[in-house]
């Protein structure tokens, strides 16, 4: 399988691939290059709407420029707990910060909340962040802003006066339920469209429909989220021992 840097060639291969509306695997079989290699280089350069072969290549080779005086810095030693394959883990969590930023997390809020998934602590403090992902205390500061008002991590008390970043069961949990809400208040807001455009016309019955759906769905939601959680909990509690 090639290695490095993808060349112009394969980039305006991924272009027609794209534009044909090809699945990134199929794109990546022809190129003989990995599915994530090729979902990388769409989404970093325009989005699958968006993506321009010529401008991709222009944008990479910048990119490499800026980087070249600091290639002499200490590169973080991977972690290789639990036997991991620490290219194989790096190729995942790129994979699956794509898979945040394709759902409509910017790239920064992706990163951090991919890297909390993958570690096995499932917190970490905003240094440890910083040092992790290599960016600015600002740019995590304002990652971590954004994903607890999505209610996409928790804020703990670490030791001292550091605070943790979690994720865990209830934090999936509380995030389900705020998406229900919104989509709660979103049938609230359609209904009342009902009486002000008449209850007859074609726009009301448009809008009820929206709001029986949103309604219905959202309901769903909660039932599953309510179950799931008495699931995972029941679970994870230890077993206590019979009495004789």
């Amino acid at each position: 399988m090639p290695g490095g840097r993808l060349t112009q060639q394969e980039r305006q291969q991924i272009a027609l691939g794209v534009a044909d509306g090809l699945a990134y695997a199929e794109i990546a079989r022809r190129l003989d290059r990995p599915t994530s290699t090729v979902t990388r280089e769409v989404m970093r350069n325009g989005g699958p709407t968006g993506y321009r072969a010529d401008l991709a290549h222009r944008a990479t080779e910048r990119r490499a420029h800026r980087r070249k005086p600091a290639a002499s810095r200490t590169t973080r030693a991977p972690e290789l707990a639990h036997g991991r394959d620490a290219e194989a883990v790096r190729e995942y969590e790129e994979v699956f910060t794509t898979l945040l930023m394709q759902q409509g997390l910017p790239k920064m809020m992706s990163r951090v909340l991919t890297c909390l998934f993958t570690t096995d602590e499932g917190s970490l403090t905003a240094a440890e962040l910083v040092q992790r992902l290599e960016v600015s205390p600002a740019s995590v500061s304002k990652a971590v802003a954004f994903l607890e008002q999505q209610g996409l991590l928790r804020r703990e008390q670490g030791e001292g006066r550091r605070e943790r970043y979690t994720v865990d069961d209830e934090v999936w949990y509380q995030s389900m339920v705020s998406a229900a809400e919104s989509n709660l208040q979103l049938a609230r807001t359609a209904r009342q469209g009902v009486d002000v455009l008449g209850a007859d016309s074609p726009a009301a019955v448009r809008l009820e429909n929206i709001a029986r759906f949103v309604d219905f769905v959202a309901e769903s939601i909660m039932r599953s989220a309510e179950q799931a959680r008495d699931i995972l909990s029941s679970r994870s509690e230890p077993d206590t021992p019979s009495e004789k």
